[in-house]
């Protein structure tokens, strides 16, 4: 029978609750949302030679009010072929964070990597819908890498910073 002498029987000893880092998302939501298909002709001509797609992808953060931080996913996109533009699209997916007690090691990678991880797949499901809806074949972005781009940053000099 082990004694209560304020001992847990020899367990180590937890922190309370307000020491463990916590991560609350306080709301996800869209920024910026544009889609264009300039050339209606297109519909009767089909889509052209040679059609590609460039896709543009970055990660932003900004400070906010109460241990509180935005990461904003901003993609764009230009679809074209021989014949012209297909479509542009311009999506600003974020993120509201809620951090507490978050060692200050761990603050931008959680930032530059978690966070975004954690948005990207309502990003990508939008980007689907938008170019389906626009009357194009719907664009399943590829899964991204957020550890490795992070990574890749810091080890060109490129280190993110938090606006």
């Amino acid at each position: 029978m082990a004694e209560k002498n304020g001992t847990n029987g020899g367990a180590p000893h937890q922190a309370d609750a307000g020491e463990q880092p916590q991560v609350n998302i306080a709301g996800q939501y869209i920024k910026d949302l544009s889609f264009e298909a300039p050339d209606t002709q297109r519909f009767f001509r089909g889509p052209g030679n040679n059609p590609n797609l460039q896709l543009n992808f970055n990660v932003q953060v900004n400070k906010l009010p109460n241990s509180a931080f935005e990461v904003a996913l901003s993609f764009e996109g230009e679809a074209k072929s021989d014949e012209g533009v297909l479509y542009n699209i311009e999506l600003v997916y974020a993120g509201a964070f809620m951090l507490r007690n978050v060692p200050e090691d761990a603050l931008q990678p959680f930032l530059f990597i978690q966070a975004p991880a954690l948005l990207f797949p309502f990003a990508r499901r939008l980007v689907a819908d938008l170019t389906r809806e626009g009357g194009f074949p719907p664009l399943m972005l590829d899964p991204i890498d957020f550890g490795g781009l992070y990574q890749q940053r810091i080890a060109t000099g490129q280190q993110p910073t938090i606006g």
